[in-house]
């Protein structure tokens, strides 16, 4: 189950596809850290590990567009979601069916806090500046 740590980020583990495609999990832990705008894992939970342990991936939030339910897309994968990161897919393993909905919730929930909303970015003729009048 995710959980909130002492610095208030989100953190757990979960199962991440080795390589895109591979159909290999490895158990990892991560940390969801919205101050930093980062999605970052390692091989254990960093308290754990000698000090000066480096991550062994990252990933920034805004580059995040969408996570969702995979488990159509990875049949033998239980309890899977998938990150779609630019051209990048990460598949991600839950524990159960919970721990599935509630990391795909705080990880929508972050990228929506990271995402600026399409009216937001799209100006509009209203608000443009007109030059030369």
């Amino acid at each position: 189950m995710p959980y909130v740590d002492r610095q208030n980020r989100i953190c757990g583990f979960l199962d991440i596809e080795e390589n895109e495609n591979s159909g290999k999990f490895l158990r990892r832990y991560f940390i969801l850290d919205t101050r930093e705008d980062s999605f970052v894992w390692y091989m254990d939970n960093p308290q754990n590990l000698p000090s000066g342990s480096s991550r062994v991936g990252a990933i920034k939030l805004t580059y995040i567009s969408k996570v969702s339910d995979a488990t159509k897309l990875r049949p033998k994968a239980e309890f899977c979601f998938v990150m779609n990161a630019g051209m990048r897919k990460y598949f991600l393993q839950a524990n159960d069916q919970q721990d599935l909905v509630e990391w795909v919730n705080v990880l929508n929930k972050a990228i929506k806090i990271t995402v600026p909303k399409q009216s937001d970015s799209q100006p509009n003729s209203d608000n443009l500046s007109r030059h030369g009048e």
